[in-house]
C-alpha cells in the first residue's frame, strides 16, 4: 500500500530537477499524475521516465488560458483531485542595480501569478481533505546577493499559503510552503563554480540538496501523515535559513 493509492495530483513544471524528483515520488506511492512544463520534448521525455501513471498536458503557468486547459483536461481525464504542488517557476538573478522590468514581469508572472491562478483553477476540482502546496526557496527568507527579485516572489507566496489555511479550513484543505535551500538540479549546473563554493560555504550540513530530499518532505505534505499540517513552510535547505 501506497502513501497516495487513488489520489489524483497535479505538478506544476515538472520536466526535470524538484518537479520531475515530486512527480515520480508521488507515482511510486500510488497517485496518478498530472505535470506541465513549456517545450513539448521535455514534457514527452519527463512522461516516458514516470510511465503510464503520468499523462503530461504542456502549457505555461504564466498565461491563465494554459492553466484552464490543464484542468479541462484533470476534469475529463478524472473529474476530481487531492493534491496541487504549483513547483513551475523562473529563478533568473540579478544584483538590484542590474534588476530590468523585464526580469521583474517574467519572475512575478511565473512565481507568483502562476501559482496563484494554478491553485484557484484548482479549487473547485479539490476533494474534501486536499493538499496544496507551494513550492518556495530559503532565499523568501534569507538575503541573497543577487536574489532580490528572486527571494521577493517567495515571500509572496508564503503569504498566499497563509490566506489559503483560512479560507479553505472549512473544506479541511490544507496549504503548505515548501522551501528548498541549493538543491542539486539542472539550474545549479548551470552556476559558475565559484557561486557553488560560496553557496556551499553557507549551509551548516556543508553540501548541496538533492531533489529526492525535497520529493521525500513533498511526499510527507502530500499525504495523511501530515493531516495536522498547514499554513506552515518546511525547509528542506541543510539549514541554510537558520542561521
Amino acid at each position: 500500500m501506497g502513501k497516495l493509492d487513488n489520489k489524483v495530483a497535479v505538478v506544476t513544471g515538472a520536466t526535470e530537477g524538484i518537479g520531475l524528483a515530486i512527480a515520480k515520488t508521488f507515482i511510486q506511492e500510488g497517485a496518478f499524475v498530472f505535470i506541465t512544463g513549456r517545450r513539448a520534448k521535455e514534457l514527452a521525455d519527463a512522461v516516458r521516465t514516470l510511465g503510464t501513471m503520468a499523462l503530461g498536458v504542456q502549457g505555461d503557468v504564466a498565461k491563465i488560458a494554459d492553466i484552464e486547459h490543464l484542468y479541462d483536461v484533470v476534469a475529463q481525464q478524472k473529474g476530481q483531485l487531492d493534491i496541487v504542488v504549483a513547483n513551475a517557476g523562473l529563478g533568473d538573478l540579478s544584483l538590484l542595480e542590474n534588476v530590468d522590468e523585464d526580469l521583474f514581469d517574467r519572475l512575478f508572472n511565473v512565481n507568483v501569478k502562476g501559482a496563484l491562478f494554478t491553485i484557484q483553477k484548482a479549487i473547485p476540482l479539490l476533494r474534501k481533505g486536499s493538499s496544496i502546496i507551494i513550492t518556495g526557496s530559503v532565499a523568501g527568507s534569507k538575503g541573497t546577493p543577487g536574489m532580490g527579485v528572486y527571494g521577493a516572489t517567495k515571500a509572496a507566496v508564503r503569504s498566499f499559503v497563509r490566506t489559503l489555511t483560512v479560507e479553505l479550513a472549512d473544506r479541511n484543505i490544507r496549504a503548505n510552503v515548501l522551501s528548498p535551500g541549493p538543491i542539486q538540479t539542472p539550474l545549479m549546473d548551470r552556476q559558475p563554480k565559484e557561486t557553488m563554493h560560496r553557496i556551499v560555504s553557507s549551509i551548516p550540513m556543508g553540501r548541496i540538496g538533492e531533489a529526492d530530499e525535497v520529493a521525500k518532505a513533498a511526499l510527507f505534505l502530500a499525504c495523511d501523515d501530515s493531516s495536522f499540517t498547514t499554513g506552515t513552510e518546511i525547509f528542506v535547505d541543510g539549514g541554510r535559513a537558520q542561521i
